[in-house]
């Protein structure tokens, strides 16, 4: 008995030690979980498909989320809640806000490394791209971004928030025909959310 307690001992000390490295380097901006969501807040998220999702199966099947509405309605709340699901259950993951991914892709081609980051970031189990939205983007950035949603389809799943429907990102992107490959792709393998609701950041009726 005493050995078998040493050994459970030992083993959560090496799960722990795990998670908090995966933690660590997953990046995640804020301690959210899903089981501190407002769901009673936000009647645009339907909670039983948030939690469904929470079961990760989907991280299996390759496929990717993105969850669609306007600032403060809890889409960067729910990624980050899944993502440190996927953590806990032993995936591999990494957040990062949309801008900071792109200057990132875009100081690598300076580099010239970026085939490197390129295939590290397509390792991750799960990759969180977070506020999708009106950026200022060049040429290069578009071109490195599609890179690695194409390396990522089929293999790895992705979450991405956004405030913008399909249909801006041709704005966005300027790149019709790469815009119609990545959307042909992400609706083949893709859960979209839009959430229709109130903003969570308001002050609170009572």
């Amino acid at each position: 008995e005493v050995l078998l307690r040493l050994l459970s001992q030992e083993y959560a000390y090496r799960q722990q030690r795990s998670f908090d490295y995966r933690l660590g380097q997953a990046k995640i901006p804020w301690d959210w979980t899903l089981t501190t969501f407002p769901f009673d807040r936000q009647p645009g998220v339907n909670k039983v498909q948030i939690m469904s999702l929470a079961q990760l199966d989907f991280i299996q099947r390759a496929e990717n989320i993105v969850l669609i509405g306007n600032t403060g309605t809890g889409k960067s709340g729910i990624a980050v809640g899944i993502l440190r699901q996927a953590l806990i259950e032993g995936y591999r993951g990494r957040f990062y806000a949309a801008q900071d991914l792109l200057d990132e892709l875009y100081t690598s081609l300076a580099d010239r490394n970026t085939s490197k980051l390129i295939k590290k970031l397509s390792r991750y189990d799960l990759l969180v791209i977070d506020e999708l939205g009106y950026l200022t983007l060049n040429k290069e950035q578009v071109n490195a971004f599609f890179k690695l949603m194409s390396e990522r389809y089929g293999r790895k799943a992705t979450i991405i928030t956004t405030n913008l429907p399909y249909e801006a990102w041709y704005e966005l992107f300027n790149r019709k025909d790469l815009v119609d490959a990545l959307l042909d792709r992400l609706r083949h393998r893709c859960i979209t959310i839009n959430i229709d609701g109130p903003s969570l950041r308001a002050p609170v009726q009572t």
